[in-house]
């Protein structure tokens, strides 16, 4: 899910789908439409609930990313994965405003760390640990924030990506998913934190 702030009229919501692929397509198309219409977006927020790497990024919690990281955009190799920059080409990693994410973080009780964007669900505890070896802030993962990212850089415009947890990171185990619960803080979070957005819209960006 996208949030964004188009000129001084406040918060807008928009469902953009599952995966960095249609999560991109769907923010750069809200995006382009909104700048048509001389009322450009100042900022997009890519929201939703994840997985948390534990004990950091407990069931509930709330995570406002400080990294906005494709963890799988690379290549295996027989020495391990190498990220599409070492390759030689392309980014991984979106920076959103440093203090837009501890106003944001400070409103809403959220901690701060990279956030990881997987095109497939970590469902084992190797492939968890591989990933936080190699992205040791990680707190948390989902699969939209850096199509969201990718979109908003295009155009210029600043990214925040705020993720409630649902689940561990790790051995896939639907039992154990609490998504209501993630829901839930998500939804207080944003009722905490929509002040710091709007003023953000009138006065930062």
């Amino acid at each position: 899910m996208a949030r964004a702030c188009p000129g001084d009229s406040g918060i807008e919501v928009i469902a953009v789908g599952v995966g960095p692929a249609l999560a991109a397509a769907g923010t750069a198309s809200a995006l382009t439409a909104a700048a048509l219409r001389g009322e450009p977006y100042r900022l997009v927020v890519s929201a939703g609930i994840g997985g948390g790497f534990q004990p950091g990024a407990p069931l509930g919690s709330l995570v406002v990313a400080d990294g906005i990281v494709a963890a799988d955009l690379g290549a295996e190799t027989e020495d391990g994965f190498v990220p599409v920059t070492e390759l030689g080409f392309g980014t991984v990693r979106h920076q959103p405003p440093a203090d837009l994410v501890r106003r944001v973080a400070e409103a809403a009780g959220a901690r701060t760390g990279a956030v990881l964007t997987v095109s497939t669900v970590t469902g084992t505890a190797a492939r968890a640990a591989a990933l936080r070896e190699r992205h040791p802030t990680a707190l948390a993962e989902a699969m939209e924030g850096f199509g969201v990212a990718e979109a908003a850089a295009a155009q210029g415009v600043p990214v925040l990506e705020i993720r409630a947890i649902s689940n561990p990171v790790g051995p896939r185990d639907r039992a154990a998913w609490r998504i209501p619960d993630a829901l839930a803080a998500l939804t207080e979070g944003f009722g905490k934190l929509t002040a710091v957005l709007e003023g953000w819209n009138r006065h930062d960006s």
